[in-house]
């Protein structure tokens, strides 16, 4: 149970004072709100995270519908309808749609607010300190960063021991000075004085808001910060809204044709004013009829009338359409049983609804590589210590002379590698009938898991102690510090005093920062980097371990400023990293460790057919270069006859930048290469910004030249910048897809975000646009449902601006036959339910099923996605061909109709205007249905069409009746309107005229097609001129974890981090598989590599027992392992480019 919330702000960083069972000290602080008013300056815990209630809803949602400026001209349209000089059309000729529009819209917002799942920032949970009986509380956070493993919170120590009841707890007069409420999730800083003595507070006590308790019965908190002022709050803000390229073209055009709109009504207008001075001065026997209007003044009045007239050429409802279209088509890929991976029970999901058709025009797709090209499911492979490989035999051509493990059972260096393994790690085990392991990321498990295994068991930790088993025998070692991990330092260390007292720094990370922190440098630290690099073109995870002995003396010292350093308010961590820097120096290197992960399924036939479909990818990755170019081997982005460039081989001497280079390295090798970037070019912080301009367009330029682009040791946020970067200078539509925290930059600046539903929790699929279980999935989701998609809105766009133009300008045409006085042509409920009833459902069913060939077709031929890429379907020509279109079909339903209503004789005449009225919209409205270029033909598209013709009998027949004429005179104006005589074949007439027409248009769209299949991008892949394998080495260590929790685990238990990274697994030599991992398997199973001839190789990993062998005897939840040494690689063997 909480404390109360108090606190106070002075004004300064770290002064927010909170203040244990005060509220009266609290209460009486104040902060301004709005002009002179003030409310309290601590917020409440109560959070409200709906947007809309009862009294706010109508006002709120038509605020953000009139944000639409169609909507506000539209409103501006019917206020002009009120004036009965200039009215020309009902004024429910507009309200009528608009309001429709609006009804369907704000109910749609108010459904996705009442049934949208839970917001995190919905918990009530305060952010603690936390004090409970076992001091150490497991919360889940996958609200907050998605993350679904539990981690652990622990409180001080001096509170567990002292407050252990309710009543301490009320007695408790602690003050806790912090800083001021703000964003950062990850950091906090803090200190509580209670009782004349200062404790350092940091984020590892804390609980934030969001969290879910487990497994703990009860804990008790002080609240620093509640309701919006707490962290999640301050992170939930808005999101910007994605548009697609059609979306933006969509609001040019809109404004083009109400340009249009204007100057056509001021045309008429003009006219009008020219007619009735003609006409005055022809008939001035009626000049007592215009003695109060001037041709000028009935011109302005027209003006205005015409423009009330021809508004609904404006596509109002449209919009509807579109969300109609939209919502069904993200349904389609949430049914999709072929992207429903079974094994996790996960199917696609999309989490926007108005992206489906830019699914059809992507050109560039950034993806993450751990977890997203491959499982992110680590197993331990190899090991190479104090220069001998251990794990894979198939290394003979690179031994000098073969070392046996058994022969060396009192090799100290070996037990050090694998207590280190034991012994340094943030790890947490329980005890349940067997161990079972909850680790921070994936590979820090594989690598317990493999000391367990050979026999050095992590057993337990308390707050001060971590207890392992070394090949049988129980040894307790004291925990004096934890000196964490961050993605700066790029390593962890744990200071421990064996039970013989000494004390020893065992240390594990990049080789980057290990190597240079070496005592010296010798054979063995030569033939470890060289085995580093082998590790590497395997595509294995790899870090470097060391240790070092620590006297005494040298300790107390360096602790007694690690404690000064801990209660610190500024620059804590600053400080701490110099402390922590200080300490690991002088290391003696032990050897290093290679992991491996395995690509998913389907990968490479992916990137090949996105390829093929004229889509780059590009892998943005943290780790180092060669193991990122193997893993773009092995899933087919990058092929053997390819030509590999690095930064280097692309800047000249004279720093002319990348593009000078490119040109240069371009005419002298005459191939498009694939790039190979390590880090950002353009980042130099000496150039200047014009300089810097120009590297960013010219390196633009040169990694979308080549066919495949590769980022090494990038970090989240460079990675948006590169997708930044290819909006920026490409204007390309870009997708980023990954699976990790990570990866959000990305996907949030990406104009499409995929998240993969994979280990490193839900924080990549919480920031997404689509939802995915695998990256395989990717291929349908793009080659099928996004085509499709394009094909679909392109269509729907193209026929409703046609059936728009071909019905509705006759109005424009009537003008002229009716002295230019802005007399409607239709009736007004035609006007009003043309676009909602009578045209919509074809052109729905159009933009809901149509499609042009099957799905396995369009695997089978990705070549038919590049007319999305190149905007063939819907573009500025393809607009003024559709608008030709519906002028000229207007033009023949009008006039053809007009002819054939020249006055007669006889008592079967029909030539009053309303019959000539209802003629030509009955003509319009069948030339729309008949042009319909539908070439998926479905019972329910053959319904929709049946339909539209039906509703307009019906409602015809109801607003044409006599009755509703004598209910409501002014409102049904066309009484008793039935065709006669010769007019039921004229529809027919001028749908057979005006439907070749369309064939101009059905045939441009089928010719892009053709051409498409016809002309297939031709292939650029290059002959290597480059050895593959001459690879500089970086570790990818740094990047597979975010900071750690070693200052937690030092006070009694540690968290489980956020993994960020994991390493990955390409293809052994001969394209086989490697062999199973050591984690989990039963004695004597066999750690293997591939051999050369890509066979799995048989010998085993072993151990020898003390004095004898290394082999340790099973036990309880372990399953000791053999290790033996495989070989060693000779100097004289490797070639080691300089770094």
């Amino acid at each position: 149970r909480s404390g109360v919330r108090m606190g106070c702000q002075l004004g300064a960083a770290f002064t927010w004072e909170v203040r244990a069972n005060d509220r009266g000290y609290h209460r009486q602080f104040k902060k301004k709100f709005a002009f002179c008013l003030s409310k309290r300056k601590y917020s409440g815990n109560a959070i409200r995270t709906a947007k809309y209630n009862l009294l706010t809803f109508l006002p709120l949602n038509l605020y953000e519908q009139f944000h639409r400026m169609a909507n506000v001209y539209f409103v501006f349209v019917i206020l002009l309808q009120t004036f009965p000089e200039i009215s020309t059309l009902p004024w429910y000729t507009l309200l009528f749609p608009l309001s429709c529009l609006l009804i369907i819209r704000g109910l749609r917002d108010l459904i996705d607010d009442i049934l949208s799942p839970e917001s995190p920032c919905s918990f009530r949970w305060q952010k603690c300190w936390l004090s409970e009986p076992s001091s150490l509380c497991y919360v889940e956070t996958a609200d907050i960063d998605g993350e679904t493993n539990l981690k652990f919170r622990q409180a001080l120590l001096v509170t567990h021991q002292e407050l252990g009841s309710e009543e301490s707890m009320a007695a408790f007069d602690g003050r806790v000075t912090c800083e001021e409420p703000n964003s950062r999730m990850h950091t906090f800083t803090g200190t509580l004085r209670w009782r004349g003595r200062t404790h350092a507070l940091d984020i590892d006590r804390l609980l934030l808001r969001g969290c879910r308790v487990r497994n703990t019965a009860l804990c008790y908190g002080l609240v620093l910060y509640a309701g919006f002022d707490s962290k999640i709050m301050r992170n939930c803000g808005k999101i910007k809204r994605k548009k697609t390229k059609l979306d933006h073209m969509m609001d040019r055009l809109v404004v083009v044709i109400f340009l249009v709109l204007l100057l056509t009504s001021l045309g008429l207008a003009v006219a009008s004013g020219f007619w009735a001075r003609t006409f005055q001065e022809k008939h001035s026997y009626l000049a007592a009829l215009y003695k109060h209007t001037t041709p000028a003044q009935q011109a302005f009045l027209n003006f205005w009338g015409f423009t009330i007239l021809l508004s609904i050429i404006i596509p109002m409802s449209m919009y509807i359409t579109l969300e109609f279209i939209y919502l069904l088509n993200s349904c389609f890929i949430n049914w999709d049983l072929e992207m429903y991976y079974g094994a996790k029970d996960i199917p696609a999901e999309a989490r926007s609804t108005s992206l489906s058709d830019q699914l059809g025009q992507v050109e560039y797709i950034f993806s993450d590589k751990t977890g997203t090209l491959t499982q992110n499911i680590m197993s331990f492979k190899k090991c190479c210590v104090n220069g001998t490989i251990y794990g894979n035999p198939g290394w003979d051509k690179f031994v000098e002379d073969q070392v046996n493990l058994e022969l060396r059972d009192d090799d100290p260096v070996l037990r050090e590698f694998l207590r280190l393994l034991a012994l340094c790690h943030t790890v947490m085990v329980e005890d349940r009938d067997q161990l079972v392991y909850q680790a921070a990321s994936p590979d820090e498990e594989a690598l317990v898991l493999a000391a367990k295994n050979l026999g050095y068991v992590f057993l337990a930790r308390t707050q001060d102690t971590i207890t392992i088993r070394e090949l049988g025998s129980t040894r307790t070692y004291e925990l004096l510090a934890m000196l964490d991990f961050n993605s700066d330092r790029k390593r962890m260390s744990v200071l421990v005093r064996d039970p013989q007292g000494t004390i020893r720094l065992y240390t594990k990370g990049a080789d980057t920062v290990i190597l240079d922190r070496l005592r010296r440098r010798g054979p063995n630290e030569t033939l470890t980097e060289r085995a580093l690099d082998r590790f590497a073109e395997e595509t294995l995870r790899t870090l470097c371990v060391a240790s070092r002995e620590v006297s005494e003396a040298e300790f107390r010292a360096w602790s007694q400023r690690h404690r000064e350093a801990t209660v610190l308010l500024q620059d804590r961590a600053r400080e701490l990293d110099r402390l922590y820097e200080e300490m690991e120096q002088n290391l003696q290197l032990l050897g290093a460790t290679a992991i491996e992960d395995k690509l998913q399924d389907g990968v490479p036939e992916t990137i090949q057919l996105l390829k093929l479909g004229n889509i780059k990818v590009w892998v943005l990755t943290g780790d180092k270069q060669e193991t990122a170019v193997n893993i773009g081997y092995a899933c087919r982005l990058l092929m053997d006859d390819m030509e590999i460039l690095e930064e280097k081989e692309v800047r000249t001497p004279e720093g002319r930048g990348a593009r000078a280079g490119w040109a240069e390295l371009s005419s002298a090798r005459g191939a498009s290469p694939s790039l190979c970037q390590p880090g950002c070019p353009w980042s130099s912080s000496d150039a200047s910004q014009d300089r810097g301009g120009l590297v960013e367009k010219a390196f633009v330029e040169l990694a979308t030249s080549c066919q495949a682009m590769i980022c090494c040791r990038v970090t989240p946020k460079q990675k948006a910048l590169m997708v930044q970067l290819v909006k920026k200078h490409k204007k390309a539509v870009t997708l980023a897809i990954g699976d990790g925290a990570n990866d959000v930059n990305m996907i949030k600046t990406a104009d499409i975000g995929v998240g993969i539903s994979g280990l490193e929790g839900l924080q990549a699929v919480q920031c997404s646009d689509y939802a995915l279980a695998q990256f395989s999935f990717l291929q349908r989701l793009l080659l099928v449902h996004g085509r499709w998609n394009y094909l679909r809105i392109c269509k729907f766009l193209r026929y409703f601006f046609y059936k728009t133009f071909a019905g509705l300008l006759g109005q424009v045409w009537f003008a002229f036959h009716s002295g230019f006085t802005a007399q409607p042509l239709y009736e007004g409920w035609f006007l009003a339910l043309y676009n909602i009833f009578y045209t919509a459902y074809p052109v729905l069913s159009v933009g809901l099923l149509e499609q042009d060939v099957s799905a396995k077709k369009s695997l089978e031929f990705p070549e038919l996605y590049m007319v999305g890429q190149q905007d063939e379907l819907f573009n500025y020509r393809v607009f003024g061909v559709t608008l030709l279109h519906g002028v000229g079909t207007s033009l023949i339903s009008f006039y053809v109709a007009l002819w054939a209503f020249e006055d007669h004789v006889g008592t079967k005449a029909v030539g009053d205007y309303e019959s000539f009225s209802v003629t030509v919209a009955l003509s319009a409205l069948l030339s729309v249905l008949i042009v319909l270029d539908t070439k998926y033909w479905t019972v329910l598209s053959f319904l929709m069409v049946t339909a539209s013709l039906l509703l307009y009998c019906l409602f015809s027949f109801l607003t044409q009746s006599v009755d509703a004429f004598r209910i409501a005179p002014a409102i049904f104006r066309f009484p008793g309107e039935v065709p006669q005589g010769s007019f039921p074949s004229l529809p027919m007439v001028l749908g057979a005229v005006s439907h070749p027409v369309d064939h101009v248009l059905v045939a441009t769209s089928r010719s892009i097609h053709l051409k498409a299949k016809r002309d297939p991008e031709p292939s650029v892949e290059l002959r290597s001129h480059v050895p593959r394998g001459s690879f500089r080495r970086r570790s990818s260590y740094a990047f597979s974890h975010q900071e750690g929790y070693g200052g937690l685990i030092s006070r009694g238990a540690s968290l489980r981090g956020q993994p960020a990274g994991a390493s990955l697994r390409g293809p052994a030599c001969g394209g086989q598989p490697a062999g199973a991992s050591l984690g989990g398997q039963p004695a004597g199973d066999s750690l293997r590599g591939p051999a050369c001839g890509g066979q799995p190789a048989g010998d085993s990993l072993r151990g020898t027992a003390s004095g004898a062998s290394l082999r340790a005897p099973a036990t309880p939840g372990t399953a000791p392992g053999a290790l033996r040494p495989e070989e060693t690689p000779a100097v004289s063997s490797l070639s080691c480019p300089s770094l």
